[in-house]
């Protein structure tokens, strides 16, 4: 009996050590995969933007007399970004980490300072200065011609819509805050952001310009999503003054003040149109649609999961107040095999580009990468780790605006 007792003991001990080096193999893996990672941050930051921590630190500072340069402290905020820590509490706790800040100051050749003082500085810092230094950062990316092989017909797709920031409930944040009353009396209160995103094919959506929405100390009416396009437009011309864009947009946006904001900065659009907006405009399109020739076009396509069925019709050259501008309708229908389920939807788009036979269906497609702004850009800030609802900075606006 002592001797199966003791082989027991053996054995069970062998297991212990086993699992214990496998726990220090891949805790030593996952160290390892970490400073990898980082390295390879620091390499496509060297290639892309060499001078981007010198840029940092042209930023003027504000502050007489600090333990950290400003470069310290911006590069902090964006790393806390960079590996997607989801609150400035949870990177603090990386930093406690003596290998982490270690390899973080090897790679970066930069100090980790605590994120409390991160945010001190971002409660000062003006926010055109980080927004200005992305627009640098943008710019080298299309001198460089990274995305050139996406762009439509030599035209870069820019979507525009905005979202909600932070939900602050029935307490009031500061003066700038929005604010909705129910019917039932109950007032919220909340911050929304207008983005303009370059949208690509292969799914990426990269921040151009942004525009807070935020009530003045007083006004009669709240900020809204189209006045801030608008003052969004502005800066988009003068930082990007011959860049050649199409906006896409929702159905929000079709109107006169659109029109001629797009006209007016030489930009062109593809705008999704609801019934019911434009009205006279609709009917318009539809009565040219009876009597129009050679404005049709069917496409099919077949993989291995399913059948895809889509009918297009346009119009083109419709008066709208002075702006002419063109009709696109796509009818899709999808079949999947393994179920049998059949879903049928459309779309309508109206655009300032002709819609010929040969371009209408990337004219579509381009049309509805409008989505990727809302998929793969704010879907992925707020659910895939950059978490952006979160209150990064609970007591000062302005700091939440320059996160």
């Amino acid at each position: 009996m002592k001797i199966k007792s003791q082989v027991k003991k053996q054995r069970l001990r062998a297991k212990l050590k086993l699992k214990r080096a496998a726990k220090k193999k891949a805790a030593l893996a996952k160290s390892s995969k970490g400073l990898r990672v980082i390295e390879q941050i620091f390499k496509t930051i060297v290639h892309f933007f060499p001078n981007l921590f010198d840029d940092m630190r042209k930023i003027e500072d504000y502050r007489k007399k600090s333990d950290y340069e400003l470069a310290e402290l911006i590069m902090a905020g964006v790393a806390m970004f960079i590996f997607k820590e989801g609150s400035r509490n949870a990177f603090n706790n990386d930093r406690i980490d003596v290998k982490f800040k270690r390899n973080y100051e090897k790679i970066f050749k930069l100090r980790l300072p605590h994120t409390d003082t991160v945010d001190k500085v971002m409660r000062h810092l003006a926010e055109n200065e980080l927004e200005e230094l992305k627009v640098k950062i943008i710019r080298i990316l299309l001198e460089k011609k990274v995305f050139h092989k996406f762009r439509f017909f030599k035209k870069w797709t820019v979507a525009v819509d905005a979202t909600r920031m932070v939900n602050f409930g029935e307490t009031r944040h500061c003066e700038h805050c929005l604010h909705k009353t129910s019917k039932k009396g109950k007032t919220t209160y909340f911050h929304n952001v207008l983005e303009a995103k370059l949208v690509f094919s292969n799914g990426f959506s990269i921040s151009l310009g942004t525009s807070f929405l935020e009530n003045p100390e007083e006004y009669n009416k709240q900020d809204c999503e189209l006045k801030a396009f608008k003052r969004l437009a502005v800066k988009l011309k003068k930082w990007f003054p011959r860049l050649p864009i199409c906006i896409l947009a929702d159905s929000l946006y079709p109107s006169q003040q659109f029109f001629d904001i797009c006209k007016k900065n030489e930009w062109n659009y593809m705008v999704t149109l609801k019934e019911g907006k434009l009205p006279s405009f609709w009917a318009e399109a539809l009565s040219l649609l009876d009597i129009s020739k050679n404005n049709s076009r069917t496409e099919k396509l077949r993989d291995s999961n399913e059948s895809t069925h889509r009918d297009y019709v346009w119009v083109n050259a419709i008066d709208y107040n002075g702006h002419v501008v063109n009709w696109l309708k796509c009818v899709e229908q999808v079949e999947k095999f393994e179920s049998g389920e059949v879903t049928s939807c459309q779309f309508v788009h109206i655009t300032d580009l002709p819609v010929t036979y040969d371009n209408v269906v990337k004219v579509s497609q381009t049309a509805r990468l409008r989505c990727n702004i809302e998929n793969q850009g704010f879907n992925t800030q707020k659910n895939h780790g950059y978490n952006l609802k979160h209150k990064y900075s609970r007591i000062d606006q302005n700091a939440s605006k320059n996160y």
